[in-house]
């Protein structure tokens, strides 16, 4: 069966390059030139993966991935001259899935569009058993009494710690910003200040992983954030 993507460049000869390889490689690919018009064709069609320039007119990238986000988990992959920490901590920090910079070769896009949707059609289990159980290799979660176990034994959370863990589990392979989780979990602006979020991070995790220092679940992105994967 074959894959369909949405593919976002204003630069028209990326475009026609990027679109014309990965129809070759057997995709489906639908094109927009700006962020408005990228938008409105994700929000009629149906894809199994988007990539998106992140300078386009209209609207940028880094606000398609946070209106598409808002809608659908989709893998999404960006594509950007800027080859900044920042740019990606942001990029991801919304909930892109990967990042790739200009100029790069079509065989290493070809091979980061293939990983991001075997990720989320093959590898990826889906977490969610119904809105109140979610299930993660060892792990159980009733997000409504707020209870988890690891292999059958109840795990002892505080709220806050069980909040980080609930938020992770709802949202597998997203990487959350240090922000992003002290907005979320605390209903505060973040100021800078890591050390509440590092230590709650570090309490849980020596809850929930075998190895505290060698996490399975809860992934640290150095210089963007946290995730937790699902293989």
């Amino acid at each position: 069966m074959q894959s369909n993507i949405l593919l976002v460049e204003d630069d028209i000869s990326i475009q026609e390059m990027v679109e014309s390889y990965l129809t070759k490689e057997g995709f489906v690919v639908a094109t927009a030139s700006d962020g408005e018009d990228g938008l409105a064709k994700f929000m009629q069609g149906s894809f199994d993966l988007v990539i998106l320039d992140i300078m386009m007119p209209k609207i940028d990238g880094l606000e398609v991935v946070r209106l598409i986000r808002e809608k659908s988990a989709v893998p999404i992959l960006m594509m950007s001259a800027k080859d900044t920490d920042v740019d990606k901590a942001i990029g991801l920090g919304l909930g892109a899935d990967d990042y790739i910079c200009k100029p790069f070769s079509m065989i290493e896009l070809s091979a980061r569009v293939k990983a991001g949707i075997r990720r989320s059609t093959k590898y990826s289990v889906p977490p969610k058993v119904d809105d109140k159980n979610i299930q993660i290799g060892d792990l159980k979660i009733d997000t409504i009494n707020y209870t988890a176990w690891k292999k059958g034994e109840v795990i002892k959370l505080t709220s806050k710690e069980f909040e980080l863990l609930k938020l992770f589990a709802k949202n597998c392979n997203r990487v959350f910003s240090k922000a992003q989780i002290y907005n979320l979990i605390w209903n505060e602006e973040y100021y800078g200040d890591e050390n509440v979020i590092n230590v709650h991070m570090r309490r849980l995790r020596e809850k929930i992983e075998d190895d505290p220092s060698n996490p399975v679940y809860i992934k640290t992105l150095w210089g963007i954030g946290y995730k937790l994967e699902v293989m």
